[in-house]
């Protein structure tokens, strides 16, 4: 047991041994409380997150919040089954804000209601379990985080690898020196995605609320290719397979070069090359984020079908005295000589991460949590660099203070605008 993870054990073990944890908003929970938690968008990712937290034993799912009636029906009936509980089924998630009985949101939408949830749960004293990317711009991350700090919230990033337990025996194995000094780390997406072409504009259908569906985005015709999936590979919904996959890779690679906050410097080269369809984010990428004496490379084709190091995702390590290789389950440590040295696998950290979360709701420890939402906003604001990179065909130094550029053309991107009804607070 590491230092760090028994000194968690001995937190959880004295507040155990009283049968009460601080909660939220001076609440406090006995030993047997159940968490209750909403679950808003669930009809993919957010079904599996949900079942998830259902798993645990020490929660519940109240709430089912979805723009869709079907969807909240189907999910509705199914928790129902699972736990012999039907959860109050909800279109419209501002009326949870207020409803005191609601302890946790988990946000799995799509990547434009990401941050604003986030920041609304916190603002209503609600903690907070949020898919990746944690914003859809970098001003929408800031101010999530500035909000769970107001709020003293507890705001976990589902970026799910880093409670893995092979992630944590690789990080061991490179912080206890074995690799010697480590300068350089990649990570990569090489798989074959498909082709989107979106149909025609048409009237929203019944049982769908299409307002709530945009939310912050700018107003558009309703299209069904982008509501089911396309919305991913457009500017004004998704951050492209850079902020959808490639945040998980980007992060655990700077985890493991000990890089806990924005670099210095960002240059990225790509484009659209390969997909002739409606998709606006490019299709082929090389990244490079530059830290003071350390280099982060990511690079993402989407079109080629040939993986590195046997993995169609993952991050490699480099010390002067060997490196490692990391997939989504599993590391491998090689000595200089390319001889392999070390290795191990486990599941992909999903229950883990939940169950890390659930323990800091009760605890209302925020370091014991695995991916604060200051280190996620960080993974994705790093997305949000390369990609603001690539538009402007620049590259850009970044200021941490103010998380700005040097590039008047690249501040433009920072945030935007969000609709009418759905604004970014000000968190003062």
């Amino acid at each position: 047991m590491t230092q760090k993870s028994r000194r968690d054990f001995l937190k959880q073990s004295a507040a155990a041994g009283l049968g009460l944890t601080a909660g939220m908003s001076g609440r406090a929970f006995a030993a047997n409380d159940k968490i209750s938690v909403a679950c808003i968008g669930v009809r993919g990712r957010g079904n599996s997150v949900m079942h998830s937290f259902a798993e645990e034993p020490d929660c519940e799912i109240t709430h089912i919040c979805d723009v869709r009636e079907s969807v909240r029906l189907k999910r509705g009936a199914e928790m129902k089954q699972k736990t012999g509980r039907m959860p109050k089924l909800v279109n419209d998630y501002r009326t949870l804000l207020d409803d005191k009985s609601v302890d946790v949101f988990m946000v799995a939408t799509p990547d434009h209601w990401h941050a604003l949830l986030t920041i609304e749960g916190c603002l209503a004293d609600k903690d907070v379990y949020v898919e990746k990317p944690a914003s859809h711009n970098i001003l929408e991350g800031k101010t999530a985080v500035a909000a769970a700090r107001k709020r003293d919230r507890m705001v976990q990033v589902g970026t799910q690898i880093r409670s893995a337990a092979f992630l944590h025996e690789a990080f061991d194995y490179v912080n206890s020196g074995a690799l010697g000094k480590v300068i350089y780390g990649k990570a990569w997406e090489t798989s074959r995605n498909g082709a989107v072409h979106l149909p025609n504009d048409s009237e929203p259908p019944r049982g769908i609320d299409y307002d709530i569906w945009q939310g912050p985005a700018p107003e558009r015709p309703y299209n069904e290719g982008i509501v089911g999936t396309a919305w991913r590979w457009l500017f004004d919904y998704g951050t492209g397979d850079l902020g959808n996959d490639g945040v998980h890779r980007i992060d655990y690679c700077r985890h493991m070069l000990g890089l806990e906050t924005m670099p210095e410097a960002i240059s990225c080269s790509g484009g659209k090359f390969f997909f002739d369809d409606d998709q606006q984010w490019p299709d082929t990428m090389l990244i490079n984020y530059e830290y003071p004496g350390k280099v982060l490379q990511y690079e993402m084709r989407l079109w080629s079908k040939p993986k590195l190091h046997g993995a169609g995702e993952g991050a490699t390590i480099y010390g002067e005295n060997g490196w490692v290789l990391l997939t989504n389950t599993a590391w491998k440590a090689y000595d200089a000589a390319g001889k392999l040295v070390k290795q191990g696998s486990s599941d992909v950290g999903q229950q883990a991460h939940i169950r890390n979360f659930l323990d800091a709701v009760r605890s209302r420890n925020r370091d014991s949590l695995n991916q604060e939402i200051y280190s996620g906003h960080v993974s994705t604001a790093m997305c949000h660099a390369g990609n603001i990179s690539w538009r402007t065909g620049k590259k850009l130094r970044f200021h941490a203070e103010t998380e700005t550029f040097d590039d008047p053309e690249a501040n433009h991107y920072v945030g935007r605008e969000h609709r009418k009804g759905f604004e970014l607070p000000d968190i003062v």
